[in-house]
C-alpha cells in the first residue's frame, strides 16, 4: 500500500491515530480487506511511537473497523456486513418485485452518484476512473468475460467514489455487494450475449465520459439509460430461459426427445 497516512503535527496520541485511519475508512480510501502497513511503518509515516501505533489498532480493532489475524498482519474489517439477513435475502431473492424494486433503486442512486461525480471529481479521481475504463476495454477486446463482469462493479464502485459524498459511497457499496452476490440477477444471463457486452460496454464509456467532461445532467441520464437497459436485458434474458424450458418439456411430451437428439 502507498504512503496514505499523514504525519501526526500535535499531541501524537493513540487517538490521533485512530480519527485518522476512522476518516480513511469512511472516505472510502481503504477498502475492505485492504491489509494496513505493519506497526513500524505505520509508527514511521505517523511519526509516532510504535506503542501509539500499538494502542490505536487495539482501539479500532475493540470498534470493529480493523481485524488482526496471526502472521497476517491487520485488514480493515468488513464495515459494509450484510444489507439484509441471510433469511430475508433469500426471500427478496426469489420476488421478482424485489428484483424490480432494486433496479428502480440502483436507478435514482446511481443516478444521482454519476452527476455528483461529473461536478466534484478531481484530477486524481478522473485518471482512476480512466485506469479502470482501459481495463475494462482491454477486457471486452481479449473476450475475458468473468474479468469484464468483475471490472463492471469496480467502475460503478469508483463513480460513488468520485461522488465525494461519505453516506453515498457506502450505500453504494452495500447495493453492490448484493449485485456481486448475485441476490437480484445474475450478471451472467446479461452479458451472455455478444450484442449486450457490446452495449454494455458502450454505456459504461457514455457514463465516463459524461463524468470526466464535467457534464452532470447528461452523466446522471446515462447512468439512468444504463438501468434500463440492464432492467430490459434482465427481463429479456430470464423469458428466454423460461420460453427454452417450455419448449424443452413439450418438446418432450410430445415424444420429440428422441427424433431430436437422432
Amino acid at each position: 500500500m502507498n504512503e496514505i497516512f499523514s504525519r501526526i503535527e500535535h499531541s501524537r496520541t493513540a487517538d490521533d491515530v485512530v480519527g485518522q485511519v476512522e476518516m480513511l475508512i469512511l472516505e472510502g480510501v481503504v477498502r475492505v480487506g485492504d491489509r494496513l502497513p505493519g506497526e513500524r511503518e505505520l509508527a514511521r509515516q505517523f511519526d509516532v511511537s510504535r506503542p501509539i501505533v500499538r494502542d490505536a489498532l487495539k482501539a479500532l480493532e475493540a470498534r470493529g473497523l480493523v481485524v488482526t489475524r496471526p502472521g497476517g498482519g491487520t485488514h480493515v474489517a468488513d464495515v459494509i456486513g450484510e444489507v439484509f439477513a441471510p433469511p430475508v435475502m433469500d426471500l427478496i431473492g426469489q420476488n421478482r418485485k424485489a428484483a424490480a424494486d432494486y433496479l428502480e433503486y440502483r436507478r435514482e442512486v446511481e443516478g444521482i452518484a454519476a452527476e455528483l461525480a461529473a461536478r466534484r471529481a478531481t484530477g486524481d479521481d478522473r485518471a482512476l476512473l480512466s485506469a479502470i475504463m482501459r481495463r475494462m476495454e482491454d477486457a471486452h477486446a481479449r473476450g475475458d468475460f468473468e474479468d469484464e463482469v468483475a471490472i463492471d462493479v469496480e467502475f460503478h464502485n469508483a463513480i460513488g467514489e468520485c461522488a465525494h459524498n461519505i453516506v453515498l459511497l457506502h450505500t453504494l457499496r452495500s447495493c453492490y455487494r448484493l449485485l456481486a452476490d448475485g441476490v437480484f440477477l445474475s450478471r451472467s444471463l446479461i452479458y451472455a450475449a455478444p450484442a449486450a457486452q457490446d452495449v454494455l460496454l458502450a454505456q459504461h464509456r457514455a457514463i465516463y465520459d459524461a463524468v470526466v467532461a464535467g457534464e452532470p445532467v447528461r452523466a446522471r441520464q446515462a447512468a439512468r439509460d444504463h438501468i434500463d437497459y440492464v432492467e430490459r436485458a434482465m427481463n429479456e434474458a430470464e423469458r428466454s430461459g423460461e420460453w427454452q424450458r417450455v419448449s424443452r418439456l413439450r418438446l418432450r411430451q410430445r415424444g420429440g426427445a428422441t427424433a431430436a437428439s437422432a
